[in-house]
């Protein structure tokens, strides 16, 4: 996802506008969790600032689909992730050997990089939890039970 920047550097025009669909290439999903293409809707603007850098401005809008922790069954989960900052800084924090070209800028690397750290550990799905949850020997076991140590209710009684 290229941009050219040659009409920005010789100040012909005071902003690139972004208004676009894009989907995410399938190798770059294949190491997450996402189970569908993921499609999403690109909206900002690419500014030239007083300092001769570039701006970057951009929302990202989408929905993710992972399983669900539980059931394994798809869940779909928003994204909408807003960026800004200076384009040389946004691409050295995520990619040190990033070629730096003149007069043009791929703004993928960035998007996806604020797209992976959306990304939750778990997602749950509304109906996983009226499926049985014992069976013969098993029983499904969540955070929320409290669980009490023997050792440690002795240590209630001293304070």
């Amino acid at each position: 996802m290229e941009f050219d920047l040659t009409r920005l550097k010789n100040k012909i025009e005071h902003e690139i506008e972004i208004d676009c669909e894009y989907e995410i290439d399938e190798n770059l999903m294949s190491s997450t969790e996402l189970m569908s293409p993921l499609k999403v809707i690109l909206k900002g603007k690419i500014v030239r600032d007083v300092l001769e850098g570039f701006l970057l401005d951009i929302e990202v809008f989408g929905t993710m689909t992972l399983p669900c922790s539980i059931t394994l069954k798809p869940v779909s989960v928003p994204l909408n992730i807003h960026i800004v900052g200076n384009l040389d800084e946004l691409i050295e924090e995520i990619d040190e050997n990033h070629k730096k070209i003149e007069n043009s800028i791929d703004i993928l690397p960035i998007i996806w990089e604020n797209i992976l750290m959306e990304i939750p550990m778990k997602v749950t799905s509304p109906d996983a939890y009226s499926v049985k949850a014992e069976g013969d020997g098993w029983k499904f076991v969540t955070d929320e039970k409290d669980n009490k140590n023997p050792a440690l209710e002795k240590l209630k009684d001293l304070l």
